[in-house]
């Protein structure tokens, strides 16, 4: 232990940082540094999994934006994994920005104690584009702890203590999120966990109601049914049209509330405001992030119908959960200025139109590539490619990331890679995708003599 380390390390990457332009010698030190310090002080197998896209796992990233980011040395990528669904308006939007840093020169956290204005301005404006009559908002800082939130309040609201979710879903890590996951892999080291939880089939409606059925007889009580209006991680798996619409209709007929994992779906990366909008559904909660923040801060939350909001959660308005750092001000201003650039240049519009040029142009090299690419799929700019063989899809995913764009698998399995980019990439940068694309693909072809 060394107070005096710390600082001479602290001076040293704050120079860094404070720094308008970095010598040769300091592009080399942070990328040698970054290595060191991932090995020691974070977990050695986090470059092992980044050479699963990049044979160079010392790439470093430095600078980011609009639809681009930029390694020490200067290498610009294009962006098509967007953080995995963060920066659906494009890397430090410039329209968003401003409004944070305007906030962050007059208050950046809050007392605790007192009202925070921005917090209630931006739940009422989120119940505006929110469907029905959702309207309670929680807010939080990440994926996993919404979700926390919004099966904590089914319980509360319902008194039922069962849940219901889909193989193949995705909720986040923390333990109750995970227990309602759908991955053996992300599960089993964990077990037993948050006890009551069953799954379905997704996009099967017939087995969500005879699962409820069967509870029901044998006297079980369930609070609620979640699940991802598209499953992101699974592979970017759409559901029958009509499905959403249906399982409503069934939560409805066995009292059971309906929360919707909107986390990665939402702020209009599918081609509404949120997924549910695209079939008139209003779950009793919704979570949202990724975008929220404008791709600038952290910050997620539940959104939830009065009827949820019962006399225990008005007598102790801390009984649902009270993170520090939840709806704090220079959050809710960068989620405040998503929502009006969201608005203003109708973000939904703009991924249905570029979304349906970018799965235009790989469906065409699907149909070039049979026997590499076995399906195309998504909604608006949230795609997915999968590939007869993991191996086929580590390949392409490499291979782009040579030619400087940026992709990759379902968290860590490439057999699907995902295409998330941002609204604001031109059509000049997409073309450029679908060509490298193309070039990847026969890079692919050649490697596996396929």
């Amino acid at each position: 232990m060394s107070s005096q380390k710390a600082l001479e390390i602290v001076d040293k990457v704050l120079g860094y940082v404070d720094k308008d332009a970095l010598t040769d010698t300091d592009k080399k030190e942070i990328v040698q540094d970054s290595i060191d310090n991932y090995n020691t002080y974070i977990n050695p197998g986090w470059l092992k999994y980044r050479k699963s896209v990049s044979t160079n796992a010392a790439f470093v990233e430095w600078e980011d934006h609009d639809s681009y980011f930029t390694d020490v040395y200067g290498e610009e990528f294009i962006d098509c994994l967007g953080g995995f669904g963060i920066y659906t308006f494009g890397h430090r939007n410039p329209e968003i920005l401003r409004h944070v840093e305007a906030q962050l020169n007059r208050q950046a956290l809050h007392s605790q104690e007192l009202l925070d204005p921005l917090r209630g301005y931006l739940a009422k404006a989120l119940s505006e584009i929110t469907p029905g009559d959702l309207s309670y908002c929680f807010f939080t800082n990440g994926g996993a702890e919404a979700v926390e939130m919004a099966l904590k309040l089914a319980r509360i609201a319902s008194g039922g203590r069962w849940f219901v979710s889909a193989v193949g879903g995705f909720h986040g890590k923390s333990m109750g999120a995970i227990s309602v996951g759908g991955k053996a892999t992300y599960r089993v080291p964990y077990l037993p966990m948050v006890q009551q939880v069953t799954h379905v089939t997704y996009g099967d409606a017939d087995d969500l109601r005879r699962t409820l059925s069967k509870l029901q007889a044998v006297g079980e009580s369930v609070a609620a049914v979640i699940l991802e209006p598209i499953q992101g991680e699974a592979g970017v798996i759409v559901p029958p049209a009509g499905y959403l619409t249906e399982v409503r209709k069934i939560c409805d007929e066995f009292g059971v509330f309906l929360i919707l994992d909107e986390i990665q779906t939402g702020m209009g990366r599918t081609g509404s405001y949120f997924r549910c909008l695209s079939e008139n559904v209003t779950p009793d909660i919704m979570t949202y992030g990724k975008a929220f923040g404008g791709g600038i801060m952290p910050i997620t939350g539940i959104i939830a119908r009065p009827k949820l909001w019962v006399e225990p959660l008005k007598e102790n308005p801390w009984l649902l959960g009270s993170p520090t750092f939840g709806g704090n001000p220079l959050a809710c201003s960068a989620a405040l200025g998503a929502i009006q650039y969201m608005v203003k240049h109708d973000v939904p519009k703009l991924c249905r139109e570029k979304g349906e040029f970018l799965i235009g142009g790989l469906k065409k090299l699907a149909a070039e590539y049979p026997t590499v690419i076995q399906e195309v799929r998504g909604a608006g700019l949230m795609i997915g490619v999968e590939f007869y063989k993991s191996e086929y899809g580590y390949s392409v995913a490499k291979a782009l990331f040579a030619r400087r764009v940026m992709t990759a698998g379902t968290l860590n399995n490439s057999k699907t890679i995902r295409f998330e980019p941002a609204a604001v990439t031109s059509y000049e940068d997409f073309k450029k995708v679908l060509r490298f694309m193309d070039e990847a693909l026969a890079d692919t072809k050649k490697e596996f003599g396929i």
